[in-house]
């Protein structure tokens, strides 16, 4: 596989753009006990620079989401098709967070992807384990979904121990994003962000973030990043780094110990601006390792 050591960059914002410039990403997430995590990707979403970010969760917590942030529309849904119209209009679609385990929630994950073969497809957490062992969801796509599994996770897709995954994680990465035709990010130290064809291995982040809701931050701004035209490799890529990197500043401000996934919120923002300002220009897609 090529290795990648560098990240690519948005290009600078046209003066004449307006919010529907920047994609419209719908998050699917939250279920009782779990608004947060709703919250916290719908935030991270209009964070990573999406224009429109609508957050649809399931009616019985669509007032606890709409009032964690002022800035994202929300939309309750009872079952899948009640999200269809909501999805249609959207850029990009964002599945998992939050969203439990139950016949209701694979049924959801399930159709969506079935449905939306050609929008880009972020899956996390619950997005992955309502899904069957298999995969067969992810091919056949115009782009390639975008899979953000952490190792246990991972060894469930893979129907093997987690105890293999530390010991192979690049090629046992690399092997599923090839063969099932997906853009695999797998989380960890020096998370691991993979086509099967290329491999990134980022340097950001920190053990301050082992905190609920870090994942979920990072689907968001996945998610922003493919609405605004980057690549499912390259959002996967750059998201990594902001992320982690926003978890290095969060800790040097207020130490990892106390740091929590709002906190990654608050410093996206600055890892933004230190990607933009590495070298003034954009780039459409990472360096190659020589």
């Amino acid at each position: 596989m090529i290795a990648f050591t560098s990240v690519p960059r948005l290009k600078p914002r046209d003066p004449e753009s307006h919010k529907g410039t920047y994609g419209r990403v719908l998050v699917v997430a939250g279920s009782t006990g779990m608004s947060g995590a709703a919250v916290l990707t719908g935030s991270a979403a209009l964070r990573g620079g999406a224009g429109l970010v609508t957050v649809a969760c399931p009616e019985s917590i669509q007032l606890i989401v709409a009032i964690g942030n002022p800035c994202y529309t929300t939309r309750g849904y009872l079952q899948v098709h009640d999200l269809f119209e909501a999805a249609d209009r959207a850029d990009v679609l964002a599945i998992g967070p939050g969203l439990g385990q139950s016949p209701e929630a694979a049924a959801v994950v399930r159709q969506l992807l079935d449905r939306y073969r050609s929008k880009p497809i972020v899956l996390d957490a619950d997005g992955l384990n309502n899904l069957p062992m298999g995969g067969e969801l992810f091919r056949n796509r115009s782009l390639p979904a975008v899979l953000t599994p952490h190792p246990g996770e991972f060894a469930r897709l893979l129907g093997s121990s987690l105890a293999e995954i530390p010991t192979q994680r690049e090629t046992l990465a690399g092997d599923y994003a090839r063969s099932h035709e997906v853009v695999l990010l797998l989380k960890g130290h020096h998370t691991l962000v993979t086509d099967g064809h290329h491999h990134y291995t980022n340097r950001t982040g920190n053990p301050g973030m082992a905190t609920g809701g870090s994942g979920d931050v990072l689907t968001g701004v996945i998610a922003a990043l493919m609405a605004q035209d980057l690549s499912p490799f390259d959002a996967a890529c750059l998201g990594a780094h902001v992320h982690g990197r926003a978890g290095d500043l969060a800790a040097t401000a207020i130490g990892p110990i106390s740091l929590i996934a709002s906190d990654l919120l608050t410093f996206l923002g600055p890892a933004f601006q230190e990607v933009a300002c590495e070298n003034g220009s954009a780039s459409s897609s990472p360096a190659r390792s020589s």
